[in-house]
């Protein structure tokens, strides 16, 4: 399918949602893939990627950094509390802040520091229980607290359940949202980002589509 495609496709969608050009920002997910695979991209002109592992991040992202001028990456996968220093060193955003501990060991890391990237707090919106995120109903009680702690939150992500419908998964995060005065929305992926726009994401999250399918037999 390839980038031109899909960023005409989020243009197309942004419009057709009545929504201002530019609305919406094309995380493109390279976690995983082979240099070379990545690097195409990168020379096409795409400067936002989404990564997945902190190792991973660590090993490629420094040199092409130099290489190309502009680019941020934000963490896009679960965050192990005892990566978290590498983590806000390596990111411009963390999308997958979801438990009290890991918000508590974010502040302290930014009052260290002097700074944190942007934050997007995780939602279960299934309330599935093999899936992380924040459950719904305790959705205000943790953006209270993380503002409490003076941390940067932006927004909300969420992953619908894999069989369900995502769009009313995607409306209740934006409604969630807005609730909290957050403009952040990271939702939507290869299959469902469209739908996504059209319930006001701000990010959207696109891997295979861009770069073809992951060979997770690859992965060191």
């Amino acid at each position: 399918m390839g980038l031109q495609e899909i960023q005409t496709r989020i243009a197309e969608a942004t419009r057709a949602a009545g929504r201002a050009e530019g609305a919406v920002r094309l995380i493109a997910v390279s976690k995983v893939q082979p240099p070379e695979r990545v690097l195409a991209v990168l020379d096409q002109g795409q400067r936002l990627f989404g990564e997945n592992y902190v190792q991973e991040a660590a090993g490629k992202w420094p040199a092409w950094r130099a290489e190309f001028p502009g680019v941020a990456v934000h963490m896009i996968g679960p965050l192990q509390t005892n990566k978290a220093k590498q983590a806000v060193e390596l990111f411009e955003a963390i999308h997958t802040l979801d438990r009290p501990s890991l918000a508590v060991k974010l502040a302290s890391l930014a009052q260290a520091r002097g700074a944190s990237p942007d934050l997007f707090v995780q939602v279960n919106t299934g309330s599935e229980p093999q899936k992380a995120g924040v459950l719904p109903e305790a959705l205000d009680a943790f953006v209270a607290e993380a503002r409490r702690l003076d941390l940067p939150v932006v927004g909300l992500m969420c992953i619908p359940p894999e069989a369900e419908d995502p769009a009313p998964h995607f409306a209740m995060l934006a409604g969630m949202a807005a609730r909290n005065g957050l403009t952040g929305l990271s939702m939507g992926m290869s299959s469902d980002f469209e739908a996504a726009i059209a319930a006001g994401a701000t990010h959207v999250r696109v891997g295979s589509a861009i770069f073809g399918a992951r060979d997770y037999g690859a992965r060191a």
